[in-house]
Order: C-alpha cells, then structure tokens, then sequence
C-alpha cells in the first residue's frame, strides 16, 4: 500500500502484535498474508468456513490503519450499479422540476445541454462501496462472500481491483490516490475463478485450535474465568467435529462465554449448557441433537 504501513506495522511480527491490541490474534502465516498483501498493494483472498476470523480480519484490519472499513456484501444477482454507483433519480427529477418552474416564470428556455450537465453532477451521484474506497484514503474494503456473486461480477470486479479505478461516463474517471486495502472473503460455496484469485494473494483460514481459542476467549472478554474458557473452547471443539448444519464459529464461541459470563456461570455444567445454547447453535435440530449429549461433550 503505502505509508500507512510503518512503524507498528513495519513486519509481521509487528503486525500480529498490532491485531492483537484489537483483541484478533493472527498466526504468523496470516499475519504474513495480510502484512504481503498490504506491501505489495494486492487484494488478500480469505477463504475458509463460516466463523473462522474472514471478516474479523479486515474490520480489524481497519481499526489498527486508522482507515475506513467499506464493506460491499455479496449476494445472489449483484451487479456494477449495487457495488459501484447510481444515480438519485427522484432528487434529479425534483431538480428538474424547479428548472422547468423557474424557466416557465422567467418566460426563458433551457439549455439542453446545461440541464443535463446539472443533472449528472456529484450532487446526484450515489457512491456505492466500491466508488467509495476509491475515494476514501485511508480505505479498507471488505467485499465479504464473493462466492455468492455470479462469473460477470467477478469480471467486473477484477477489472476494478486491477487498476484502481472507474470511469463513470457523465464525470470521467475516479482513480484511487491511495489504493485501499481490499480483503476479500469465500466461504467456499462455489470455486471463485482463477483470474481473480491470480490477482490475490491467497489465505485459508480454519477454526482455531482449543489452546489458541482459550486465548481468543480471554483477549475479547477480560475477567472470563480460565475454568469456564477452557471448557466453552472445548466444547466447541467438539461440536465442530459432530455432523451438526451449521458448526459454530469463533463469533458463535464469543457469544456463548459472553452468555454464560452474564448468568454468572463460573463452569460449564450441563443446566448452565442447556440453557444458553441459542447463544452457540442456531439450529432447532443442533440444539436438540447438542442437549441429548451434553454429559459427553462436557466431560473432560
């Protein structure tokens, strides 16, 4: 990128230290993706399964750049005009309106060409995230769930993230000063193409292990009994590995010691487990099939 990354974030090494003042702790080969992607000015493609850090990454990302988190969620039929800009046509209108009125009181005709040049001007323009990191420097753009897009946004977009700029025909072309910071996240529901992934720099990022999420645990919730973190992060462990529809992240992990320190739980027993499960499994058959099995998962 650029002279945000100095000082603090002069290495890797630097740049984990930095994460974790976020309460994010990043390996070294992450934090060596991430540090990599920012010096050579390259998106970071984050894949893994839900609720692994993808999305965590760039908002803290963000936070320790002093920048600007944009966040562009993919979806099923997205297009250029949801992710780059449009125009607001019912404020056009109502200024085309006082045109014609004051036109009409003056007893004076308009200038074609003047009023269409008022029309399409910045007042008008609504920048959607991707214009907007252009514009924004510093910028983190976080365009989360690329998979859910569909091959001709994906076309759309290598072309933006190659040269760091737009033409918009009315204004002319938007060139990022500063070229944002672009994270890009997949949950792996299709394979993205391989010309954007070329563009990338590349990070597969699984659950962390139980030692590594004790320490998640204790650096987002300070005061988390060591007892109590040390059983939730086991115990997710476990329900990762059982065939459950939708296995819990780290968020889902965070919820579940932020649930039970609110009870004032200060284990996890099977009572205490059984009642806060919505905060850690979000589906009526996991939780019923997780509840019948609780005395196994709990013990140690």
């Amino acid at each position: 990128m650029n002279g945000a990354i100095t000082g603090a974030h002069s290495s890797p090494a630097a740049l984990a230290a930095a994460l974790r003042t976020t309460g994010y702790l990043a390996d070294e080969g992450l934090a060596t993706a991430a540090f990599l992607a920012m010096k050579m000015n390259r998106p970071l493609f984050c894949e893994g399964e839900p609720g692994t850090g993808k999305t965590a990454l760039a908002q803290a990302l963000a936070q320790i750049l002093g920048a600007e988190l944009i966040r562009l969620q993919c979806h099923d039929g997205i297009d250029a005009a949801q992710a780059l800009y449009d125009w607001d046509f019912p404020r056009q209108l109502l200024h085309l309106r006082a045109l014609e009125t004051t036109s009409s009181l003056g007893n004076g005709q308009l200038d074609a060409d003047a009023v269409e040049a008022s029309l399409y001007s910045k007042r008008f323009l609504l920048a959607r995230p991707i214009l907007r990191a252009l514009q924004t420097s510093p910028s983190v753009l976080l365009v989360d769930e690329i998979d859910r897009a569909d091959d001709e946004f994906e076309a759309f977009l290598l072309e933006v993230l190659t040269e760091h700029a737009v033409t918009i025909p009315e204004l002319g072309e938007v060139r990022a000063a500063t070229p944002p910071v672009v994270v890009l996240t997949s949950n792996r529901t299709r394979e993205v193409h391989d010309a954007l992934k070329r563009r990338c720099l590349y990070l597969w990022l699984d659950h962390p292990d139980v030692a590594r999420e004790v320490e998640i645990l204790h650096s987002r919730l300070p005061g988390l009994p060591d007892r109590l973190a040390a059983q939730v992060a086991g115990t997710v462990h476990k329900l990762r590995q059982a065939e459950l529809l939708k296995p819990p992240g780290v968020a889902e992990s965070l919820d579940w010691a932020r649930a039970l320190q609110l009870v004032g739980a200060r284990t996890l027993d099977v009572d205490t487990a059984a009642a806060t499960l919505g905060a850690v499994l979000k589906y009526r058959e996991d939780a019923d099939r997780v509840r019948n099995q609780l005395d196994s998962l709990l013990a140690s």
